[in-house]
């Protein structure tokens, strides 16, 4: 066991060259608290210090031709020896005797688990960050479809189904079998279908839900930047030449570039707490000045009557896209819960849910009275463009105080410079992996400015060269909704294995088949709304 050769992610890994073997049957007892599992704290100083080191093969097989005479030396002569810190025992007491929890030594040199300081808090702070976002706004262009009734119970489903998968993920992130903790979701799912069908089914919606969630976040941010810059100016104008809406792009990616220069995905907690505010602001803002100002002259609730049942059918489809991008997240949810300190007797799963728990209670009561109270307000004349943030200025504009609507503009513009926080951190941690891996070595602080740069003005180059790319958002989305609804449930019937025919069993494929279905419709929808409407193509132009 002292040379055995774990794959974790794709990389090969190999245990020091003093590592050594527990006898069996002597419980191990887990480090102190105070040692932090699997954590290289605020260092960057890696776990397994061998892997520096080009003959660490032939030195962990040395050690383990060894192994009988350094085993016993050292059991006899000290009796009060601990178990390493990058070795913590998980599981039941025989197979603590056993195994161990193996880590990839390179996790001590990424973003996303070089710090395990994480706690209950901090996950409830990047998950609220990571599932508010300016999506949720569009929920009344739903109802004018779905009406009252389907509307309201489509968002519960929507969101009950969510959190169960978001369960799901918290409890699949350690693995009792081999010790081994998926800090990613692609991780996990090679670990479970393999790495075959991870590049087929897996990779691609993993990167549009990071990469394509910036470039989007860039277009809301710049566009509310310029937005906020008439408010401040009265719309006449500071100055006689304003800029250009690719240049507040500019001024919004140069912002978040300057911010993402913050080292791992534990610093970036208060960020994210000052995004989850801001989300909840602009949304309990949004709502209340809709109640506030009252319902519409002749709005009308009476759902859109299509002119072909084709239209109708797609119609309900685009619908239940919206209810379903509403929700987000589970594409960073292992790498949230990889922040965490873990043990067998307090395993990261405990706060991680907790933490979960408290974010979506705090989500829903942002979502839903959004929906409800836009919905009752603009009724039919909702835009379907921009929702709720377009309707506020559309109707609200004149007798609503330029205060409000400025801060307003400032939560959404602080909101998405925090989500592409959280939302860059998977790629500049894939990114990072790639050098590691060769160099053997952690990246230097000059090239991790220059992958953070170069990765945001990249984001930035594709928001302004290709700007219709939000007219597709429906068809590249609904490529992505197993991630939130699918995959977690086929990988628990996989990993876990229930037995067949029982509640878990029945429940986790229903709702697996269910998301797989989803996806192939809503792609069908997205694809016939590109068709039907048509996509405006002008690279470089946008609006």
């Amino acid at each position: 066991m002292a040379a055995e050769v774990v794959e974790n992610d794709g990389r090969p890994t190999a245990p020091p060259a003093d590592v050594r073997e527990i006898s069996s049957p002597a419980t191990v007892s887990g480090p102190p608290m105070a040692t932090r599992y699997n954590s290289p704290s605020l260092s960057r100083k890696p776990l397994l210090l061998s892997i520096e080191h080009p003959n660490v093969v032939s030195s962990a097989n040395k050690a383990a031709a060894n192994f009988n005479s350094n085993n016993n030396s050292n059991s006899n002569s000290n009796n009060d020896s601990r178990t390493p810190n990058f070795l913590t025992p998980l599981g039941s007491p025989i197979r603590r005797a056993i195994k161990m929890t193996r880590l990839d030594p390179q996790d001590a040199w990424l973003p996303i688990t070089e710090s395990r300081n994480g706690n209950a808090l901090y996950a409830a702070f990047h998950t609220l960050c990571a599932g508010i976002g300016i999506q949720a706004l569009v929920l009344p262009v739903a109802f004018t479809i779905l009406g009252w009734t389907w509307g309201i119970i489509s968002l519960t489903v929507a969101f009950v189904w969510q959190l169960y998968t978001f369960w799901i993920l918290t409890n699949l992130h350690e693995s009792n079998d081999n010790g081994i903790r998926y800090s990613r979701f692609l991780q996990l799912f090679n670990a479970t279908f393999g790495e075959r069908m991870g590049k087929i089914f897996a990779l691609f919606p993993i990167l549009y839900l990071s990469g394509g969630t910036c470039v989007a976040l860039i277009v809301v941010g710049g566009s509310t930047t310029k937005l906020f810059y008439q408010i401040v100016c009265g719309g006449h104008g500071c100055t006689a030449k304003p800029l250009t809406t690719v240049e507040w792009y500019l001024v919004f990616t140069c912002a978040a570039v300057l911010l993402s220069q913050l080292p791992n995905l534990n610093s970036i907690a208060g960020v994210s707490l000052v995004g989850a505010a801001t989300a909840i602001g602009y949304c309990t803002f949004m709502w209340c000045v809709s109640v506030t100002e009252g319902r519409l002259t002749g709005v009308s609730y009476e759902r859109v009557k299509p002119n072909s049942n084709t239209e109708w059918f797609f119609g309900i489809l685009n619908a239940l896209g919206i209810v379903a991008f509403a929700f987000r997240g589970h594409n960073v949810t292992l790498e949230i819960q990889a922040t965490m300190p873990s043990s067998e007797k307090k395993p990261s799963r405990v706060p991680m849910w907790r933490g979960i728990r408290g974010a979506y209670f705090i989500v829903a009561l942002c979502l839903f009275p959004t929906a409800i109270a836009g919905y009752w307000a603009y009724g039919n004349k909702i835009p379907e463009n921009g929702g709720m943030l377009t309707a506020i200025y559309a109707f609200h504009g004149r007798d609503t105080s330029q205060t409000i609507l400025g801060l307003i503009t400032v939560f959404v513009i602080i909101n998405a410079l925090s989500s592409f926080q959280i939302y860059g951190m998977p790629m500049f941690d894939d990114i990072e992996s790639k050098f590691t891996t060769r160099m053997k070595r952690p990246c230097p602080w000059w090239l991790r400015v220059i992958i953070r740069a170069m990765f945001g003005y990249g984001c930035f180059f594709v928001a302004v060269a290709i700007p219709f790319l939000g007219s597709l958002a429906g068809l590249i989305g609904g490529i992505a909704v197993p991630v939130t609804f699918a995959y977690p449930c086929l990988m628990w019937i996989k990993i876990k294995k229930p037995e067949r025919f029982n509640f878990m069993w029945w429940l986790n494929w229903g709702l697996g088949i269910s998301g797989i279905l989803l996806t192939i419709l809503l792609v069908a929808a997205g694809i016939y709304i590109v068709i039907d409407t048509g996509v405006e193509v002008s690279f470089f132009k946008p609006h």
